[in-house]
């Protein structure tokens, strides 16, 4: 079955803190996707400048590979370990979260025996698209070139990262280039032309706790400005999926952008790829990425996990390596 209804009983802690992201946090993303420039400005600053914490006992520092920095966990000389290739949300305009992008990160690492790498793309106002897609298919060629064999590459996306990830899907297959193992859309964004659709924008408007419904046109206008929405690797939901490898979505059921997920898993079987997404009852958009105050993420990052060795040869992953001379957080 494609569209996998998750049967579980949401946590009482879950359920408090949807109501805080209801109350705080859905407001304030309105707001900054609503601010003036110079405000983004200062948000994407200051969220950029906080540190990493956490990385799951692995050893990190920021890379630049092929002209793409950003945050890489683990021993990435080691080009005969798995890659992890995170492309994070933020509505196209705020940077990975250290405190919830790059432990999500880091603890995949840790279950796989992998390395990973989050590109810093470029953000809109400043960099509208296709920037950000560049800079994700530069990391992506980056990996290749640095001898990662792509049958032990997977990509992993939330949000606009979603989106981006299966913009690059389709920049691949035109470079005839070799697919990752699989990829993982986690709430994707699949339609930025029209904010009334696909159906689950309006119907889960009052229900979404955490994105402001009315703020996604003004995503759109940030991002795309004046390119047509219609290009399928804007609006992915309208992409071929022929070629692509297998994909595993995560959505909540509640969250507006539910329905991108489950009618771009429509299309990719349709265009006979290995497909599906799992709906979780009550989660909030992206919620894996929120293991330190959800419960029901750490069961997701398994199924991740889990979905991700499937896909991968038998033989990828044994023990954890540190190099000499990177830091290590607990």
């Amino acid at each position: 079955m494609s569209v996998n209804y998750k049967q579980i009983q949401i946590s009482f802690k879950t359920r408090f803190w949807i109501v805080i992201f209801r109350w705080i946090l859905k407001p304030w993303l309105g707001r900054v996707i609503k601010a003036s420039h110079s405000k983004i400005s200062r948000v994407q600053l200051f969220l950029g400048s906080r540190p990493i914490r956490y990385t799951a006992g692995l050893s990190w520092e920021y890379r630049i590979i092929n002209r793409v920095p950003g945050p890489v966990i683990g021993d990435f000389d080691n080009t005969s370990k798995t890659a992890i290739l995170w492309l994070h949300g933020g509505a196209f305009v705020i940077p990975a979260s250290n405190d919830a992008h790059v432990p999500t990160l880091a603890r995949l690492c840790r279950d796989l025996d992998a390395v990973g790498f989050m590109p810093d793309y470029r953000l809109a106002p400043f960099n509208r698209f296709p920037a950000s897609l560049d800079d994700c298919e530069r990391a992506y060629r980056g990996l290749l070139d640095l001898g990662f064999d792509a049958e032990r590459i997977v990509v992993c996306g939330d949000s606009a990262g979603g989106n981006l990830t299966l913009g690059l899907l389709q920049r691949i297959r035109r470079h005839g280039w070799p697919m990752p193992a699989c990829a993982v859309p986690i709430s994707p964004v699949t339609e930025l032309g029209r904010a009334h659709f696909p159906p689950s924008r309006g119907l889960n408007a009052r229900r979404d706790p955490m994105i402001p419904i009315k703020a996604m046109s003004m995503v759109d206008d940030l991002y795309a400005g004046d390119w047509d929405a219609s290009d399928p690797e804007l609006s992915p939901l309208y992409a071929d999926y022929t070629g692509f490898p297998p994909l595993f979505f995560l959505a909540g059921e509640t969250e507006v952008l539910l329905d991108d997920s489950v009618m771009a898993v429509r299309q990719a079987v349709a265009a006979g790829v290995d497909a599906r997404v799992d709906v979780w009852p009550l989660m909030p958009h992206a919620f894996p990425l929120f293991e330190s105050l959800l419960p029901e993420a750490k069961i997701a990052r398994h199924d991740i996990a889990a979905f991700m060795r499937r896909c991968l040869p038998e033989e990828a992953g044994a023990g954890v390596a540190v190099s000499p001379g990177l830091r290590v957080i607990k």
